[in-house]
C-alpha cells in the first residue's frame, strides 16, 4: 500500500536523482518493469544498461534520464528511503501506484499528485485511507490547513 507523507518533518531522501546517479546498477536497466517505466514516462527505449535513445535528446546514459523516473526506479529497486515525489509529475502516478502493489511504500509530498482511480492511498499524516480523488483531496487539504494552523 501506498503511505505518502503530505508536507511532514519525516526523514525523506530530497535529492533522489542525485543519489541515482551515484547509486544505479547496470541490471536495472534490464528489467523489463523498468523499461516499460522508461518508455511511458520519457518516451525513450532502453537500448542497452548504458544507451538509452530519447527522442529529444538522443542517445543519452541513465543519468540524463529525468528526475521523475529516476525516482521511480529507486522505489522499486532501493526502497532503503522515503522518496520525494515532489520531483515527479502526473505522468508517474500510475506507476508509484503499480510499485505500491503487494509492498508498504513510504513516499513524501508536496503536491496533490493526479492519481487514476480505483486506488487505495494513506494519508499517512493521518493514517487515513482514501479510496477517491475527491476524498485524496479533501485529506490533503485538511493536513495543509491543521499546518497552517500550527504556523
Amino acid at each position: 500500500m501506498l503511505h505518502i507523507w503530505y508536507y511532514s518533518d519525516i526523514d525523506h531522501m530530497i535529492d533522489a536523482p542525485a543519489y541515482f546517479d551515484n547509486v544505479y546498477e547496470d541490471e536495472w536497466m534490464e528489467d523489463p518493469f523498468i523499461q516499460a517505466m522508461i518508455r511511458d514516462v520519457d518516451r525513450s527505449e532502453v537500448i542497452s544498461p548504458h544507451i538509452i535513445e530519447s527522442p529529444v535528446l538522443g542517445a543519452i546514459t541513465p543519468r540524463e534520464l529525468s528526475g521523475g523516473v529516476k525516482v521511480l526506479i529507486l522505489m522499486e529497486k532501493d526502497d532503503s528511503f522515503i522518496y520525494d515525489l515532489s520531483n515527479c509529475g502526473d505522468n508517474c502516478a500510475r506507476w508509484v501506484l503499480e510499485i505500491a502493489k503487494g509492498k508498504e511504500l513510504d513516499v513524501y509530498l508536496q503536491h496533490i499528485m493526479q492519481f487514476e482511480e480505483p486506488f487505495e492511498i494513506e494519508i499517512a499524516n493521518h493514517k487515513k485511507t482514501v479510496c477517491t480523488r475527491k476524498d485524496y483531496v479533501q485529506e490533503l487539504l485538511r493536513v495543509t490547513s491543521e499546518m497552517q494552523g500550527v504556523m
